[in-house]
């Protein structure tokens, strides 16, 4: 609709279009549009000289982009997402004032002309004849509907955009012909409040709100159908021009427009000149809700999550055969998404990360939570929060997953977490819990001994060996499986590597899911036993969730509804679940890792009261600490280190408190604690099924508690190292 200017003349040759513009529609819709060429504009549709009948006779008319709202696991709301904030409702749920006041101000003779007012049409060229500037469109409610749907369907191409709301030259004329055809279409099809209620939630109010019940929770923070009188009247003279009289910047000027509205519903016989001087009387009544856009909103600290749920939408097939398709349902939106995310583990997670590692720290921490048996991702969360601003610590880097979900390009290396898995690997190819291995503090194993999966030997004629070490001086002696994985042994787990295979190891872990951080395969490493690879802690995690559900192997999932716009369901993923190990080697993982919790390494974050099992890691120059543990019902890996790798965290503050070494247990492992506890309060406690665990017979000359490297509580026992005995990477 054609706003009024100021001045007398046609001064500029846009007017100067839009007056003949008026004029020859008018001239057209006398001759009863039968349109051949018309005026020295002629006739352009869709940009080209063509007749009126040549106009495709049906218009598409694509489904309206709206809100997606993303629910946790008890239906609360996460986040909404969107392209266009909008939510569609039928007409009866909008209030009947601004019905009223639409049709006032917008289409006055709406329920009494046709798709095109050709008395509308005369009173517009009269009226801006007498003026000499274009003064009055002529464009009925229909018309300016279809406009807006050639608006909706140009999305955010800036080109069709622009020629969908030409005005101007024979484009321009093409349009408002191409509007006129259509509309008589429309009214052939649809009635009059059928065409309303579409106009009311296709047309822009401002301030990122489109339709009806947005605009009214965007200015009022309630439903449309409850909007008062002069709430409707305000809204109603918005889309003339949203930016002009926006009420949030240009108050006076909104209040103008609103009482100008409602004398138009006067003059149309909607209200009385008493309710319309009651009305007036009152201020603008804006109680404004800011726009709750995209995962940087999300409650719960959960902006993360709700970050790996629109990634797991767009890989995931099952919501479409290609990328392409699925973007295209995530930008039209409209849906429901109910999610695994559990409030309760998610404020128990979030809390733990930001109270062990400030946001402004050089280091941040990250917590991810699996249950296990189902692969639900209960909790995601980091000390840095979800969004774009770098000066407040912001980041959408999500540290938690894989590069292919939006994580860090490489991922980090989890130390001595990966032990367990080449015990694991051990447990099936049938080796004994109870071998022992006898080592110095130091060995070189030739990398020869170590094969890849194509039956190849590792060859390295630079450095036949690999060469490494024991956390501390005094760790020689004699280890089963059990102790060493207690005291985090690196020599006896590279020797255990070499006896299983490493090609072995390497499949074991691919079963359980774990793969590089950027998604490609572990490397054929000797190192791989003791966490050189880079990994996402959301792998160690569901890892560790598979021992805890005794080897059965469930892919990690953060979707388990989703509905669309017609309340209709969608198709979801399949619980993807296999059976990995047996019963009875997952049960001998957990008794060792419980030991670890109750007398090992991680002995000192046990949780009171119920029984754990976990695992510390701490990499070469303390780069990356880890503690990764569970109980039957919930598994949890917490990684804290910088997002680049390239500080060893010696003589470093972390959350306020100094640390001469950061550790596994000593860093990672208290984090790990509250975030488990929080997440467990009111859950009755479970255990693993008691396992007999064969063991070693230890050096002959002393007791087991007394054995070098024996179950010492307290202590990080997992840091890798060189054969120099220093912290060094492993380069392997």
């Amino acid at each position: 609709m054609s706003r009024k200017r100021p001045g007398g003349g046609l001064s500029t040759p846009q007017q100067v279009a839009k007056f003949l513009g008026v004029s020859v529609l008018s001239g057209a819709v006398l001759a009863g549009l039968a349109l051949p060429a018309v005026g020295a504009f002629g006739l352009a549709a869709r940009g080209t000289m063509e007749g009126f009948d040549e106009i495709p006779a049906m218009m598409e008319r694509p489904p309206l982009t709206q809100m997606t709202t993303i629910l946790d696991a008890d239906g609360n709301r996460i986040a909404d997402v969107y392209s266009r904030n909008r939510t569609v409702v039928p007409l009866d749920e909008m209030s009947e004032h601004l019905r009223q006041a639409i049709v006032a101000i917008e289409d006055a003779r709406f329920y009494e002309h046709g798709a095109v007012d050709l008395q509308g049409i005369l009173r517009a060229l009269t009226t801006n004849a007498q003026s000499g500037s274009v003064e009055q469109g002529a464009s009925t409610l229909t018309q300016q509907y279809v406009k807006n749907v050639f608006v909706e369907a140009a999305g955010d191409d800036p080109e069709a955009v622009a020629e969908a709301t030409i005005q101007s030259g024979a484009a321009g004329l093409g349009r408002k012909i191409r509007e006129m055809k259509y509309a008589i279409q429309l009214e052939e099809e649809l009635t009059k409040d059928q065409i309303l209620e579409n106009y009311l939630n296709i047309t822009y109010f401002g301030q990122q709100a489109y339709g009806a019940e947005a605009a009214s929770q965007r200015y009022f923070s309630k439903p449309a159908s409850e909007l008062a009188l002069h709430e409707a009247a305000l809204l109603a003279g918005l889309v003339q021009s949203p930016s002009q009289y926006d009420p949030v910047q240009y108050e006076e000027t909104a209040l103008q427009r609103r009482n100008t509205v409602l004398a138009s519903m006067v003059d149309n016989g909607a209200i009385t000149e008493a309710e319309a001087d009651e009305a007036m009387a009152l201020d603008l009544g804006l109680n404004v809700s800011q726009p709750r856009q995209g995962c940087v909103t999300a409650t719960n600290d959960a902006g993360f999550f709700c970050d790996y749920v629109k990634w797991e939408f767009l890989a995931n097939p099952v919501f479409g055969e290609t990328r392409e398709e699925r973007e295209a349902l995530w930008a039209l939106g409209g849906l429901t998404i109910r999610t695994t995310l559990d409030p309760q583990a998610q404020e128990a997670a979030a809390q733990a990360a930001k109270d062990g590692a400030f946001a402004e720290d050089s280091v941040s921490a990250t917590v991810v939570g699996v249950q296990p048996g189902t692969g639900h991702i209960l909790s995601m969360a980091q000390s840095r929060p979800y969004g774009f601003d770098l000066e407040q610590h912001q980041t959408t880097i999500n540290l938690n997953v894989s590069s292919e979900m939006g994580g860090s390009a490489y991922g980090f290396q989890p130390g001595s977490t990966f032990k367990p898995i080449t015990a694991a690997a051990a447990l099936e190819e049938g080796i004994s819990p109870a071998l022992e291995y006898t080592t110095d503090n130091e060995i070189a194993v030739p990398k020869s001994d170590f094969r890849d999966c194509e039956g190849r030997p590792l060859t390295d004629e630079s450095e036949p060996n690999y060469e490494l070490g024991n956390e501390r001086d005094d760790m020689e002696g004699t280890w089963d499986m059990t102790d060493a994985l207690a005291d985090s042994v690196n020599t006896y787990f590279v020797e255990l590597e070499r006896e299983v295979g490493l090609c072995e190891t390497m499949q074991m872990a691919d079963e359980l899911g774990v793969e590089r951080g950027d998604n490609e395969p572990l490397a054929a490493v000797p190192s791989l036993t003791l966490g050189s690879e880079t990994v996402a802690p959301l792998q160690i995690a569901n890892a560790y969730a598979t021992f805890a559900a005794r080897g059965m192997h469930c892919a990690p999932v953060s979707i388990t509804a989703v509905t669309d716009a017609e309340g209709e369901e969608l198709p979801v993923p399949e619980p993807s679940c296999e059976r990995v190990m047996a019963e009875d080697n997952a049960d001998t993982v957990n008794a060792m890792l419980l030991n670890v919790v109750e007398e090992g390494t991680g002995s000192s974050v046990a949780l009171p009261g119920r029984q754990s099992a976990g695992k510390t890691g701490t990499t070469n120059d303390r780069r990356d600490v880890w503690f990764a543990g569970y109980t039957p019902d919930l598994a949890t890996a917490v990684h804290v280190g910088n997002e680049n790798q390239n500080e060893a965290m010696v003589g470093i503050t972390i959350a306020g408190q100094y640390h001469a070494q950061a550790g596994g247990a000593s860093v990672a492992g208290p984090i790990w604690r509250q975030a488990m506890n929080g997440a467990l309060e009111g859950v009755a406690p479970s255990t693993f099924p008691e396992v007999d665990v064969p063991r070693g017979e230890g050096d002959d000359d002393e007791e087991e508690d007394d054995r070098p490297g024996g179950n010492r509580p307290g202590r990080d026992g997992d840091e890798d190292r060189d054969n120099r005995g220093r912290p060094g990477r492993d380069r392997d």
